[in-house]
């Protein structure tokens, strides 16, 4: 029964492993003991997808192989004993050559960052191997039976940061045997590769290894339920020990282990647990069973059940299931032990609502007595110890009575952020029924009513039974359906402490109207159109199912090729195949310690002292690193930019929740990790004020960063002139936008070695190399030459690897500096999420002035920006968010702007910093004038549109010349291409027409203040003629490595004989080394590609002068001349093929204006506040574009990603100012399932512009700000929502005036539309069914 080995295939080779620590995971086994890095560590909670491995189980008795996928995060080492494991290298390879699906993601431009990629790689070739698995036609050779409708289902438990999901969406989509190729975005092919996606069922093999007897203790795996008794019995139980099926329950926060374990009971080998019993009555399910093996079983026992509506309860649980967390999760995580969390530890759990609501027994081994209640009744009872084993679940059948005129109605619900999983939920429901007809008054009667509730802040999953008895045998009118839903209110009351609590009550209102009503006789169904025949009256939920669809249009630019072709990214197939090595990829050396912070969880307080509880974890401590080891000479410096330092460790107070005071040292990253969790701090806050956390008390305390005056933004035209010019004003009016975490997906990380003569080598994952250096030697006190900075590719920045990088490294170093050995960091996601900050929140109060034709005459703003506690990069955002708010001729603009510190993380810059914020107040404003003149939001806007004049006036310094002003044509082919008008007025007769959908349309432009800086470039000539390349740039996905190889073949082809055909090939990108290539810059604000390719051009050009004349002696001699002897031929002359050049910008050129405009069209359900995007488009000016394929998914990348800042993601935190949605179960970025269901972009070449490098323009950054379309949509359909439910805010405003805040979720557009509609609905209609009695 103990186990002391495990043996199991990894690609092929064969793995036997003895001694492991029994709590260690399959991802740490495979990075730290393997040569394969492919699989990544995204967040250890099953929640991202970058861990995916495919798992092969042979079963012997059966004969049969099942592969899943499965986060290798999560899995035991233990429990893949006698499997075959694949992870994205042994699908394809450099050296083996690349699998079909890793060929479609680098051809489709589908990895940017790459990080994620390995893992979307393993997700999409499972679903195509499960995909042909199944019954049907055989697709044409080359396609797979994937359907395309099926395409966004294959990867959506995986996250990606960088592309917005379009292209994965195209490259999983090319795959479908029902593609229209038509229908594919921009590649590199369009038909599909050489190899067929399930040629890769021969390269696992399956092991025949006989079981090895095992004597070890710490992992065991009873085979019956008397061995179980056993352990449970044994003195072995008073040890420390889990009991384990899939271990999915450390993902989940709260459930997560606290501690180490020495042993482990894998009870998923006992055969009870796991068998399937079909009888007539119902279906008995292994509790042992996983949630995606129940699905099947679920789905299999529809086809098989003869009843015409009897299988409708199995296929709505099987629909359901399939919501739950990811596929990855669902194929490891046991249906039993989802149960068993719901009745032990308040689990939210969908399963066990749908289940009580399907009526479902349990049956239970209570020592020697077997026992079978119903769930009702397990779930009541105290929560369960190891002495009470769940064998498994029942699940009936429920038929209609034998009556015809009988119907049986199962539905259940739930309402989370993502309609497709990988999100809890806010409320979960499942209502089963018999109805009937009541012949005496034509009405439906219900009976034997089950309705079940959960995961709404309750213990556990309730039925509602007041409502159950109440509706029973009633006859269904408004009035009835009014008084069910009065007893509910009652019912239905969340726990204290619980979030979004009358937002849980109003969603489980909804679900339970959406039930009854279309029972009842006089209330119109809430999914179908109010009036028919209507062309949008399809039910509720086809429009969130349907699939995506794209049009990406570029126009091509020929002038300098390969510049402008859309090439794919350099080195991208060693992403897709997982060969690219970023910091935690390199091996660990010899000695290697590995750190992770310990950090205050109090602001403002004296740090008294710092202990450990007595535990395992505390065990493996080897050091504790702390203000007090660094070295004389030396400074407390984590962070520093032009206008301030931050220190590295709180010492002796700690001045913001999230403050670093130290570092614990252990032999592995998950020891120093469980053991940093062991802490126990005291702190003392006497003598201390209260901290200041918000604007408002930085206000009244005065607490500010200063902001330099050639800094401060410069205001325009005389306010108190303009708005006496005004026919109408809206007083001083409040908007305000919250942080946003910048969940790059690989955390930060460094890792430290020290070398000789005191020096120091650190690998990060840094946009800035060059501060981290000198950072790194300001705290150990030695010089910026003894320490050596290498960065070779970010896994995801978006400026959060900006100046929130120093600390990781800084921290890294000091301990090796200390210890004299190697120390890695690689923050968990929790840990990440707490310290590092983000965007900065801003509060804004706008006061605008208007004439009666909507042309604005004055706008005047107060802004208080929440910088946090160090100035860091602050005193910037003033500066940028008004940039972005200029985008509008506001006739005269003032402002008084103060940049807050408070007792926060620092807030730093990210994507578009400032710009974000600033173009949604701006927006705000315009749309605020539109809805008080009662006219479309674009007259307003296009009437404030800058004349070229006017644009000058506001941008003095980067207007550039009046033939580079674009705004308005881009604005006009936008409005044209997407039939703007004509959708407006649908949109209309939509809402028109259906009483519980919305719709919103919204065309936002956008202007985007752009800097050019200086960066530095070596370009080298090697004898075999290859050409290696240095800069200063990072590249963090946004393809400059792609377009500096693009200008390098561009430049040095003048001297190639063959055009540039084979040169691509010779050009190799060096990693950033702060020794070698010096005064790199900061790698941000999306113009370091265009400067590095500045650089690299000045370069090459350097070397073309030394060669041309080598060159034409040779042409004298000979007509052609190939590259190999000219270089040759140079070394003979000894010509020096080295050439560095350092490009700096002209003063009067190297700002510029970049314009594009997007427009967004969203749906919303009233009942839940659920959100659809259902279409986006967007039109942008990148000059010439250096690679319109990279540039494209710059933008589409920064779209989404500023759909997840205006609307999903919640940076919420609490008293202390500590952030408490540090996970991925908390904290949403958008995924596959919310991106828009059309979504068009297109790229314009607009031609030639003097100053720029080829005449090209940045794209990384500007698409976010025209996310704010999105949120302006969503303003109009709950405008919609208001005036049909004529809600106000009690005041005696408008209804159709209301302040809505970024973000803004679907809890905040249910708030919005109100809580209590339905209510209001069904009273209106109740008394209108009583003056018809009378």
């Amino acid at each position: 029964m103990p186990v002391e080995r495990v043996v199991f295939a990894l690609n092929g080779r064969r793995y036997e492993v003895a001694g492991a620590d029994p709590s260690t995971r399959l991802l740490e086994f495979i990075r730290t003991q393997t040569p394969f890095k492919g699989t990544k560590l995204g967040c250890g909670e099953g929640g991202c997808g970058a861990c995916v491995v495919l798992i092969a189980k042979y079963n012997p008795k059966t004969e049969e192989v099942t592969e899943f996928t499965a986060s290798s995060c999560l899995t035991l080492l233990y429990s893949i004993h006698f499997c075959s494991i694949i992870t994205t290298e042994g699908l394809g390879n450099t050296r083996d050559g690349f699998h079909a699906v890793q060929k479609r993601m680098s051809g489709f431009h589908a990895s940017q960052c790459g990080f994620c990629t390995p893992g979307m790689c393993m997700s999409i070739f499972t679903s195509l191997v499960n995909a042909d698995k199944s019954k049907g036609p055989k697709p044409p050779k080359g396609f797979s039976k994937l359907k395309v409708s099926e395409a966004e289902k294959a990867f959506s438990g995986n996250l990606c940061r960088c592309t917005g999901y379009r292209p994965i969406v195209d490259a999983c989509k090319s795959f479908a045997s029902d593609v229209d190729l038509e229908d594919l975005g921009l590649n590199i092919f369009w038909k599909r590769s050489d190899k067929n996606p399930d040629e890769i069922k021969s390269s696992h093999g399956h092991l025949n290894v006989d079981c090895i007897a095992a004597s070890r203790e710490g992992w065991y795996h009873p085979r019956s339920i008397k061995e179980y008794y056993d352990l449970i019995n044994s003195s072995l139980w008073n040890d420390s020990i889990k009991v384990v099926v899939g271990n999915t329950s450390t993902g989940v926060p709260g459930y997560k282990d606290q501690d180490l374990y020495k042993n482990y009971i894998d009870i998923g080998g006992i055969p009870e647990l796991s068998n399937i019993v079909k009888r007539e009555s119902g279906i008995q399910i292994g509790a042992a069973t996983t949630i995606s093996r129940t699905i099947e079983i679920l789905k299999q026992e529809c086809e098989s059940i003869s009843s015409p509506n009897g299988s409708v309860v199995f296929m709505k649980l099987a629909d359901h299931m399939s919501k739950v967390a990811t596929p990855f999760v669902r194929n490891t995580a046991s249906i039993g032990g989802n149960i068993i969390l719901a009745q032990r530890r308040t689990f939210p759990s969908d399963i066990a609502t749908i289940l009580l609501g399907a009526g479902a027994t349990v049956c239970l081994q209570v020592v020697a007595e077997f026992v079978q209640i119903t769930l009702e009744e397990f779930l009541e009872q105290p929560p369960l110890d190891p002495t009470t084993l769940l064998l498994s679940i029942f699940i009936p059948h429920w038929v209609s009575d034998n009556q015809p005129e009988t119907s049986l109605l199962f539905e259940t619900y739930r309402a989370a952020a993502r309609p497709l999983g990988n999100a809890v939920s806010y409320v979960n429901c499942a209502f089963l029924g018999h109805s009937s007809v009541d012949q005496q008054s034509d009405t439906l009667v219900l009976s034997k009513l089950r309705l079940a509730f959960g995961a709404y802040g309750t213990e556990h999953a309730i039925r509602a039974k007041k409502v159950e008895k109440f509706l029973t045998g009633k006859s269904l009118t408004a009035s009835v359906v009014l008084t069910a839903i009065q007893l509910l209110r009652e019912t239905i009351v969340p726990m204290d402490g619980i979030s979004h609590r009358e937002y849980r009550v109003s969603a489980a209102i909804g679900f339970l109207f959406s039930f009854l009503s279309p029972l009842a006789k006089d209330i119109p169904e809430p999914g179908k159109a109010l009036t028919s025949g209507s062309a949008d009256s399809a039910d509720r939920d086809d429009v969130r199912n349907l699939p995506v669809s794209s049009r990406r249009e570029t126009i091509p630019n020929d002038d300098y090729k390969p510049v402008g072709e859309p090439l794919k990214k350099y080195a991208v197939e060693l992403q897709t195949s997982g060969e690219a090595v970023y910091v935690d990829d390199i091996p660990a050396p010899k000695n290697c310690l590995f750190g992770e912070f310990i950090y205050s969880t109090q602001a403002l307080a004296f740090v008294k002292s710092i202990k450990f509880k007595s535990s395992l974890a505390s065990e493996k401590i080897i050091d504790v690193v702390s203000a007090k080891d660094i070295p004389s000479g030396g400074e407390n410096i984590g962070s520093t930019f032009t206008y301030g330092d931050e220190p590295l460790f709180g010492d002796p107070i700690a001045e913001y929740a999230g403050q670093a005071l130290g570092v614990v040292i252990a032999e592995t990253q998950r020891y120093a990790d469980m053991a940093a969790k062991q802490v126990i701090i005291e702190y003392d806050t006497e003598d201390l004020g209260p901290p200041i956390l918000t604007v408002e008390e930085a206000v009244e305390k005065s607490s500010y960063f200063e902001v330099p005056p050639d800094l401060y933004p410069k205001e325009v035209g005389d306010v108190s002139k303009g708005m006496s010019e005004a026919d109408d004003r809206i007083p001083s009016t409040e908007v305000k936008l919250a942080s946003e975490y910048y969940f790059y997906m690989e955390t930060q990380t460094a890792l430290a070695i020290p070398d000789e003569d005191n020096t120091m080598v650190v690998y990060s994952s840094s946009q800035y190399p060059e501060l981290a250096q000198s950072v790194i030697a300001r705290c150990l006190g030695i010089p910026f030459s003894n320490v050596r900075v290498i960065t070779r590719r970010v896994g995801g920045g978006f400026g959060g690897k900006a100046f929130r990088s120093f600390q990781v490294a800084t921290a890294a170093a000091l301990c090796a500096y200390k210890l004299r050995r190697p120390v890695r960091m690689f923050l968990n996601r929790n840990t990440d999420m707490v310290m590092i900050g983000g965007r900065h929140p801003v509060k804004a109060n706008y006061s605008v002035g208007f004439k009666s034709n909507g042309e604005i005459t004055a706008l005047h703003l107060e802004l208080l920006i929440n910088a946090g506690i160090s100035p860091d990069a602050s005193p910037l955002i003033p500066g940028t968010i008004i940039s972005s708010v200029k985008k509008y001729n506001w006739g005269a603009l003032s402002f008084d702007i103060k940049v807050c510190k408070t007792n926060n993380t620092s807030k730093s810059v990210m994507r578009a910093p400032g710009d974000t914020q600033g173009s949604l107040i701006a927006d705000a404003v315009i749309e605020h004038v539109a809805s008080v003149l009662s006219v479309d939001a674009n007259s307003i806007r296009e009437r404030n549109f800058h004349t070229y004049d006017s644009l000058q006036l506001y941008y003095p310094d980067s207007a550039g010349e009046a033939s580079t002003y674009s705004l308005h044509s881009i604005f006009n082919r936008l409005i044209s291409t997407s039939s703007y008008v004509d959708r407006a007025e649908s949109i209309k007769q939509f809402n028109i027409s259906n009483k519980w959908r919305k719709r919103g349309i919204s065309c936002v432009p956008g202007i985007f203040r752009a800097e050019q800086r200086a960066a530095p470039g070596r370009v080298s000539v090697l004898n075999d003629g290859s050409i290696v390349v240095e800069v200063g740039g990072i590249e963090l996905g946004q393809g400059l490595w792609t377009k500096v190889q693009q200008m390098t073949a561009f430049a040095l082809g003048k001297l190639w004989p063959d055009g540039i055909e084979g040169l691509l090939e010779r050009v190799r990108i060096l990693q950033a080394d702060t020794l070698n290539l010096i005064q790199g810059g900061l790698t941000a604000g999306s113009t370091t590609s265009e400067s590095s390719c500045a650089a690299t051009l000045q370069a090459c050009n350097m070397l073309i002068d030394r060669l041309k004349p080598v060159s034409d002696k040779l042409q004298q001699q000979s007509k052609n001349v190939s590259w190999d002897t000219l270089i040759a031929q140079a070394i003979k002359e000894n010509i020096n093929l080295s050439a560095s050049a350092y490009s700096v910008p002209g003063q009067d050129s190297s700002k510029y204006l970049n314009y594009g405009a997007g427009i967004s069209e969203v749906e919303i359900d009233l009942l839940t506040g659920a959100i659809t995007l259902l279409r986006g488009d967007l039109v942008y000016d990148c000059g010439k574009s250096l690679n319109p394929a990279v540039d494209l998914g710059q933008i589409e990348g920064s779209f989404i990603q500023g759909i997840g800042f205006f609307i999903y993601e919640e940076y919420i935190t609490n008293s202390d100012g500590l952030m408490i949605s540090n996970s991925t179960w908390d904290y949403k970025i958008p995924s596959v399932d919310i991106i828009p269901k059309k979504f068009n972009a297109e790229i314009l070449n607009t031609g030639y512009h003097k100053n720029r490098v080829l005449s090209s323009k940045a794209s990384g950054e500007p698409a976010v700000v025209l996310a704010s379309s999105v949120h302006c949509a969503l303003r109009e359909a709950i405008r919609a929502a208001r005036k049909e439910f004529a809600n106000s805010n009690g005041s005696g405003s408008s209804p159709l005036e209301f302040q809505m805040d970024v973000p803004a979720p679907m809890t905040l557009v249910k708030e919005l539309c109100g809580f209590d509609i339905v209510e209001k609905y069904l009273r209106s209609l109740s008394t209108y069914e009583r003056s018809a009695e009378e």
